[in-house]
């Protein structure tokens, strides 16, 4: 339909714009959420080095904490991952990434933030090293792209992620996060036609008659796009830098009442995806009891941690308060109630520590057998 592909193209006009790319070759598509852009664009450095390096076993280098869609694509596109460890803040080690370059690499990835504890990688660095070796660059902005920009407007120190580095080849931004778009939305964007064009699927020879379609699905929700575009051109760069504005500072406010918790502790030096860890009780338990007073919050491992991702809703008078409250609470049930196992805690608990991932993957099948049994 012609009213949906415009509304795609400027969907990608305006996330691209707000991805430091105006004046450069930047061109994307929307895809159906995160995943599949971060998917959408590893296929994309997989063919793209197989037909012009001839690279038949490729390898992306992926930070621990990136999204398990980097280890998803791995799996479906049988690209090798080359994990390399983070520092004490959680962001990627730039010489384990040096070190892990070989003949074979396709890819570097960097996230602004990762998911986990919401670190900023040094994409500058990293980004510039792939430069050099003539590799690709993705930034994971998936949940950073409607937020770092406009925080880096408002005065915040975050660090260059876009398109304004010239290492930097493709960047994935969730519209259905902080964009505020329905479900169903995310953007990918490629430096270049060229490096689009290995995204893209044609057929010639279907006796269906010519088939060409620019991500997975051959057929999609023209609602969802529609729906985004209003978002997007509803809200507008005020809306966005004032939810922003909202929402850092509601995020400083969580993050000093966490801090004067004794037995909390935050990790690294996040921006709005807030972990915290104990060294002295069980984060999981505390967690459960948050989840008890209808607080939604993130289970962590490796380290064991739990998050709160801050968003609008987060902002409103009284709400950071009351999650302080109800923390202050959780932890001084736990520490008065040791022996209660919980609900999810002994679940987090083992999940973390059974050295056989192979059992623990086993288990989350059976999960999802269990889940879409009718």
């Amino acid at each position: 339909w012609p009213s949906t592909t415009k509304f795609e193209a400027e969907i990608v006009a305006m996330t691209a714009h707000m991805l430091g790319g105006d004046g450069q070759d930047i061109h994307g598509t929307v895809s159906s959420g995160g995943t599949e852009s971060i998917l959408l664009a590893m296929k994309t450095y997989r063919d793209q080095a197989r037909e012009k390096k001839g690279i038949t076993k490729p390898e992306m280098i992926v930070p621990i904490p990136a999204h398990a869609a980097f280890d998803k694509a791995s799996q479906y596109f049988n690209i090798k991952t080359v994990h390399i460890p983070v520092d004490e803040n959680f962001r990627a080690d730039v010489n384990a990434a040096r070190k892990a370059i070989s003949r074979n690499t396709v890819v570097i990835v960097g996230s602004a933030p990762s998911f986990p504890h919401g670190a900023i990688d040094p994409i500058a660095e990293l980004s510039e090293l792939a430069r050099q070796h003539g590799v690709g660059f993705h930034t994971d902005a998936c949940l950073g792209g409607f937020v770092l920009p406009w925080a880096e407007r408002l005065g915040y120190p975050v660090p260059p992620f876009d398109f304004r580095l010239p290492g930097v080849t493709s960047i994935s931004a969730d519209t259905h996060k902080y964009g505020y778009a329905a479900k169903g939305t995310s953007v990918i964007l490629y430096r270049g036609l060229d490096l689009l064009h290995y995204q893209y699927y044609t057929a010639t020879d279907w006796p269906g008659g010519l088939y060409f379609s620019p991500t997975f699905a051959g057929s999609r929700s023209g609602a969802l796009s529609a729906a985004c575009w209003s978002a997007m051109t509803s809200i507008g760069e005020q809306g966005y830098l004032d939810a922003t504005k909202k929402i850092l500072e509601t995020a400083v406010k969580i993050k000093a009442g966490i801090r004067q918790i004794p037995e909390l502790h935050v990790q690294g030096d996040p921006l709005f995806v807030v972990a915290f860890a104990s060294d002295s009780v069980d984060v999981y338990k505390v967690l459960d009891f948050m989840s008890h007073k209808k607080w939604s919050l993130n289970g962590l491992h490796k380290p064991t941690c739990v998050h709160l991702c801050v968003t609008l809703r987060h902002t409103q008078p009284g709400v950071a308060e009351r999650f302080l409250t109800d923390l202050r609470e959780a932890v001084e049930h736990v520490k008065a109630h040791p022996e209660e196992k919980g609900r999810m805690a002994p679940v987090y608990g083992m999940a973390s520590t059974i050295p056989m991932r192979g059992l623990v993957s086993d288990m989350l099948k059976k999960y999802l057998d269990l889940i879409f049994k009718p």
